[in-house]
C-alpha cells in the first residue's frame, strides 16, 4: 500500500490559530502542519480535512479516485465541506468490517477515547493501523493469531501508552513501522520532535510525504542504556520517563526507600508514582546488579546519587577515618561491580543521575567527598552508555548518541 499524508498534526492544525507559543512561532514552512489526512492507494481516503483537494495536488495526487471516505474522530467547528465528486464521508460501527471496491479491507477498531481507530488490510496484504487523536485501542489484550501490523499511524506523543499496549499485545513488533501523526503544539518542531519519536521507536514525516507499507527498514536504534543527568527540578526523572512510556512493563527502580515521618519525601515520592503509567511496576532497592543481570522488561533506575549515598552509608565513608583505612576501597570495589553490571546488561536500562559538579564547593569535607563520587561515578557509567542526556530548565541536550 501507498500513503500519501496530506496532513499530520493536530486537528486544529500547526501552527494552531491564533496561539502565541514557541512551538506555533517555530511551526512555518516545511515545519508547518495540516490536520491530519491520509490518502491510501488514491482510492482510500482516511479523514477529510479543510484543504485536502490542495494538500493531494502539492503532494502530487488526485483525489478523483477516492472510492471510500471515512472519519474517525469528531470534527469541531463548522462542517467541512465535501469537495465535488468525493463519496459521503462516514464512520465504520466498532468491530465491523467494510470492503472497499479498490480491494482494500477496513476493520474499525473501538478506542477507549471519543473516535474510531482503522486496520486496513491492502490488496498486496499490507496491514496498516490508524488511531485518531487522543485514542488507544480497547481490548488488545486478547489479540491473538495475527501478525505484527506493517505499520502503525497514531498519536504517538499524545498517547505513547497507545503504543505500549500495541507493544504488549504483539501488534507492533521490531519491525513495525511508526509514524506519529496528530502531532500538537507541546514538543517543539525539528530535532526535539524527531529525539522525542525515536525515544519511543517512532518517526515523524512532513505533510505531503508518501510512504510504503513494508517499504520502511530503517527502524529508529533505541540504545540499550541512557543515562539522563541534571540538577535539582531539572526535568530529568521527566525526560527519563519519557525514554520509555511507550514500552509495556517497564520496572521503576526507586533507589530512594521511603523515610518514615518525611512528610515531604512521602509527597515527593506520590507525585512521581502518579505520573508514571499504570502498568509500570516499582522496586524499592539499591541492590542493582541483580537487577541488571536479570533477564527482563526495561529498567529505569531513579537515581545513581540516592545509590550512592546508600553505599556510601555502608561503607562508612562519611568518617574521615574509616574512609582513609576501609571505605574508600569498600566504596570503589562496589561502584566497580555496579558499573559491570552497567556494561554487561541485556535489558533496555535507563538510568537518573544528579550532576552536582558545577555548583558551590561544599563546606565540609563529607560534602565535597560526596561531591566527588558522584562526579566520578557519573563519568564512568556515562562511559558505559550508548546514549547520555543533560537536562538543563526541562530542556535535553545530546552529550552522546
Amino acid at each position: 500500500m501507498e500513503l500519501t499524508l496530506l496532513g499530520t498534526g493536530t486537528p486544529e492544525g500547526l501552527p494552531r490559530p491564533g496561539c502565541p507559543c514557541a512551538a506555533c512561532a517555530l511551526s512555518v514552512g516545511t515545519r508547518a502542519r495540516a490536520a491530519t489526512a491520509v490518502l491510501v492507494d488514491g482510492a482510500l481516503l482516511l479523514d477529510l480535512t479543510p484543504g485536502a483537494v490542495l494538500a493531494g495536488a502539492r503532494a502530487g495526487h488526485s483525489l478523483a479516485g477516492v472510492r471510500q471516505v471515512l472519519l474517525t474522530h469528531p470534527h469541531d467547528g463548522p462542517p467541512v465541506e465535501l469537495p465535488p465528486g468525493l463519496p459521503a464521508a462516514g464512520r465504520v460501527p466498532d468491530g465491523r468490517e467494510l470492503s472497499v471496491i479498490s480491494g482494500h479491507r477496513v476493520r474499525a477498531v473501538p478506542m477507549d477515547a471519543p473516535g474510531t481507530g482503522y486496520e486496513v488490510t491492502g490488496p498486496d496484504g499490507g496491514r496498516l493501523l490508524y488511531l485518531p487523536p487522543g485514542g488507544a485501542p480497547a481490548g488488545t489484550k486478547g489479540r491473538t493469531g495475527h501478525r505484527p501490523y506493517d505499520m502503525v499511524l497514531a498519536d504517538v506523543l499524545g498517547r505513547p501508552e497507545a503504543l505500549a499496549r500495541l507493544r504488549a499485545s504483539g501488534a507492533v513488533g521490531p519491525a513495525t513501522d511508526v509514524v506519529a501523526v496528530h502531532l500538537d503544539h507541546d514538543v517543539a518542531p525539528g530535532r526535539e520532535l524527531a529525539r522525542r519519536c525515536a525515544a519511543a521507536g517512532a518517526r515523524a514525516v512532513p505533510d505531503g510525504s508518501t510512504v510504503i507499507v513494508g517499504e520502511y527498514h530503517a527502524v529508529p536504534d533505541l540504545p540499550r542504556r541512557t543515562l539522563v543527568l541534571g540538577g535539582a527540578r531539572s526535568g530529568k526523572s521527566v525526560e527519563a520517563e519519557r525514554r520509555l512510556e511507550a514500552f509495556p512493563e517497564v520496572v521503576y527502580v526507586a533507589t530512594g526507600g521511603s523515610r518514615d515521618g518525611d512528610a515531604e519525601w512521602a509527597q515527593r515520592v506520590g507525585l512521581h508514582r502518579e505520573r508514571r503509567p499504570a502498568s509500570w511496576r516499582t522496586v524499592e532497592s539499591c541492590d542493582l546488579v541483580p537487577l541488571l543481570a536479570d533477564a527482563g522488561p526495561p529498567l529505569l533506575i531513579d537515581c545513581l546519587a540516592l545509590w550512592l549515598t546508600d553505599a556510601m552509608d555502608r561503607a562508612g565513608a562519611w568518617d574521615d577515618e574509616v574512609w582513609a583505612k576501609t571505605g574508600q576501597h569498600e566504596l570503589r570495589d562496589r561502584i566497580a561491580e555496579l558499573v559491570a553490571a552497567v556494561r554487561a546488561t541485556r535489558r533496555r536500562v535507563v538510568l537518573v543521575s544528579n550532576e552536582v559538579g558545577s555548583g558551590i564547593v561544599p563546606a565540609t569535607a563529607s560534602g565535597r567527598r560526596f561531591r566527588d563520587e558522584l562526579g566520578r561515578l557519573n563519568a564512568t557509567v556515562a562511559g558505559q552508555c550508548e546514549h547520555v542526556l543533560l537536562v538543563v530548565a526541562g530542556q535535553a541536550l545530546v552529550l552522546k548518541e
